[in-house]
């Protein structure tokens, strides 16, 4: 499974990371490493929701799964 993070500095030194693939994946941290952890939680959070609710999930999240033979 791989979903790209998307950085960004605010001007009052905050990192924004963003996941494009799930839209509202948006998260704020003091630092970059921060940014991510937060965006990674907030990530699983919605792919779960959406699964649970038969909703659709990126591609790059279902070829994480293969069911057994």
């Amino acid at each position: 499974m791989s979903l790209k993070i998307e950085f960004e500095r605010e001007e009052d030194g905050r990192w924004i990371a963003e996941i494009p693939e799930l839209p509202g994946v948006l998260a704020y941290g003091d630092d970059r490493e921060q940014a991510v952890r937060a965006a990674q939680t907030l990530a699983l959070r919605v792919i779960a929701d959406r699964l649970e609710h038969g909703e659709e999930v990126p591609a790059a999240v279902l070829g994480a799964f293969s069911p057994a033979a």
